[in-house]
């Protein structure tokens, strides 16, 4: 006996997949079309009534002026050495504090647990004029070192951390304490493990925010050696080159491709996130 599917329920299946698709539009559909128009002819209209969506005599000239206008290999190296240093700093140390602060029985936790929330208050652009006074007083100005430090560990991240290491249940400690398991033991064979797929969220976070900052770079650096990608395709629209919008597009399509090339390949242990992580 086949079973009937009532029309409410269709209009339900119809009305979800019409919000997807509109959702999909509204996220995607902006970075289509910068794709698209960066290998659009040069006679081609980039806006307009006469401007079309599809190229019609496409070319990806615009890609191979973007190397040629800016030194790209050696901004995209530049930024890796950021994004290396930014992750493996807010791995390793929101690792370790969201631990202790996840720990329940010491003292002083919950002071340093609201420090942690207050510091979050304050916007980042209330502070920066100090930051830099401070990173200028120790000599690190114009430096990679410089750009990183004050990010090297981010108050979320701990948070995150916590919360991963909090949902471990106290029962599974307390078998592995019976059986003998030190402190750092437990750490490494089961909380590190149950907070993979949160280590995954902070490690794309991460990454996406040190390769797509601009604000702090340019303030700190000044050789345009140390520049970073985000930096560096700036001077596209600088009145050293010609202007031209296809050029400018096609290198904001280069900078994005190493974020979504990171999302491809850890996004299963994004979206399982705490719960990616094996407690035995």
């Amino acid at each position: 006996m086949k079973k009937t599917v009532s029309p409410r329920r269709i209009r339900g299946i119809i009305v979800r997949y019409l919000l997807l698709l509109i959702m999909l539009f509204i996220t995607v559909g902006p970075l289509v079309w910068q794709f698209t128009s960066s290998i659009k002819g040069p006679e081609e209209a980039l806006f307009g009534t006469e401007s079309t969506l599809l190229p019609q005599s496409p070319t990806f000239r615009a890609y191979s002026t973007v190397f040629e206008q800016v030194p790209m290999a050696l901004y995209i190296r530049n930024s890796l050495i950021m994004c290396v240093l930014t992750v493996v700093s807010q791995i390793v140390f929101p690792t370790l504090a969201g631990f202790m602060l996840s720990r329940k029985y010491w003292r002083g936790r919950k002071a340093y647990y609201s420090l942690l929330i207050v510091s979050m208050m304050f916007p980042f652009e209330s502070i920066m004029v100090s930051l830099y006074m401070q990173i200028q007083g120790l000599g690190l100005a114009n430096s990679f070192v410089g750009v990183w430090l004050p990010g090297a560990i981010g108050a979320v991240n701990v948070l995150l951390m916590r919360a991963a290491f909090a949902a471990v249940p106290d029962a599974i400690e307390e078998a592995a304490m019976l059986d003998g398991a030190g402190e750092f033991r437990r750490f490494w064979t089961i909380y590190l493990p149950a907070a993979r797929g949160t280590m995954v969220v902070v490690i794309i976070n991460s990454f996406i925010s040190a390769w797509d900052d601009f604000l702090w770079p340019f303030i700190v650096l000044r050789s345009e050696d140390l520049y970073t990608l985000s930096l560096g395709l700036s001077r596209l629209a600088s009145s050293s080159f010609a202007f031209d919008p296809r050029v400018v597009m096609a290198g904001s399509i280069i900078a994005i491709v190493p974020v979504l090339a990171l999302f491809i390949v850890l996004q299963r242990y994004f979206f399982k996130g705490v719960e990616a992580g094996a407690v035995k």
